[in-house]
């Protein structure tokens, strides 16, 4: 008579999962806020639409993942903080628009279910949820034999916030002759991981766990330092400021971002000096020997986030953006494409 096999016979452990459902219960209870009409653990996440302050509101979703980075978790064995990333890469791209992140869902998928690394991740997620003041609203947790490589996995992550119709910046303001203020990233974020994974540990060779010392730490620190989240920041500037523009200095860097969200009648010019670049960039550059136009294409060169604002605003804004400990630089300015000829100048 042949054996009965079972679930976790063929690698999934389903009361395993569910002990971590319970866990992530708690931790996203951290992350309640006005709107949550539900608990971790159901079909669906509910969440209420009764936005009272808004006249014509407006959702605006995305969605994103953290890319190679996560190699560097593994190789750190260290998973705290890729939930972070995951948060920004899809919060960053709803607030450019003058959207209020409302919640967040997150597809958490390996090979085999780990619940300490499991819990780990999502404390991440929840933490970013926090810095963005949205909800962890629920999730998917698959354990997938044979699916990954051992002790590896993949993330996704999808957001939703509102914005009053009235109140959506889609870059329509921008005009001649209004400037650029950039604000400085916390370092890679999560773009061009594939390219710097190449330079470190092919090319020079490096351990994760070489102190470098231009760096003042370990490559891998470096490496996995979090993506910043700007949802604060850029909800504080749109209280009473006029922000016509910003945009998120993702994949392809501030050339392929910029032109995004600037009207084609005019052009942009951008000062190439005019902040402080940090050091893992160069780093990187001299490393791999990787020209100016390809740093520049696939990392953000210190620079997370562009707002576009008139030029009697410039030191209201930076005022505010710098008593919110945050780093920022005029970087460039809107000329007309016409006298200019290009719809990007980098001077």
């Amino acid at each position: 008579m042949k054996e009965s096999l079972t679930y976790a016979d063929a690698g999934v452990d389903i009361d395993k999962a569910n002990k971590l459902v319970d866990a992530i219960g708690k931790i996203a209870k951290q992350t309640a806020r006005p709107g949550v009409m539900s608990d971790i653990g159901g079909f669906g996440g509910l969440f209420s639409l009764n936005l009272a302050n808004l006249e014509r509101p407006v959702l605006v979703s995305s969605t994103d993942g953290v890319g190679t980075k996560l190699k560097i978790a593994f190789m750190l064995d260290k998973h705290d903080t890729v939930g972070i990333d995951l948060v920004a890469m899809c919060i960053n791209d709803i607030i450019v628009q003058g959207a209020k992140p409302l919640f967040f869902l997150d597809y958490l998928s390996m090979g085999k279910l780990d619940q300490q690394r499991a819990t780990d991740i999502i404390t991440g997620i929840a933490q970013g949820c926090k810095q963005s003041q949205c909800a962890l609203l629920g999730g998917e947790t698959a354990e997938m034999p044979g699916f990954y490589p051992e002790n590896e996995y993949d993330l996704a992550g999808f957001t939703v916030g509102v914005v009053d119709n009235s109140k959506i910046i889609d870059g329509s303001g921008i005009r001649v002759g209004h400037k650029l203020i950039g604000i400085s990233s916390s370092g890679l974020h999560s773009n061009g991981y594939s390219l710097a994974r190449k330079v470190c540990f092919e090319v020079l060779q490096l351990k994760s766990d070489a102190h470098v010392p231009e760096l003042g730490k370990t490559i891998g620190e470096e490496l996995l330092t979090p993506t910043k989240i700007y949802a604060a920041t850029i909800n504080a500037l749109l209280k009473d400021l006029p922000i016509h523009g910003i945009a998120h200095i993702t994949g392809g860097g501030i050339p392929d971002n910029i032109v995004r969200i600037v009207p084609q009648a005019c052009s942009i010019l951008i000062r190439e000096e005019s902040w402080k670049i940090p050091p893992i960039f160069s780093f990187l550059q001299k490393g791999g020997n990787i020209s100016a136009e390809e740093m520049a294409h696939t990392f953000n060169m210190g620079i997370g986030m562009i707002v576009v604002v008139p030029d009697h605003a410039v030191v209201d804004v930076m005022q505010r953006i710098e008593a919110l400990d945050e780093h920022a630089y005029v970087i460039g300015e809107i000329l007309d494409c016409k006298e200019a000829g290009k719809r990007l100048l980098w001077e």
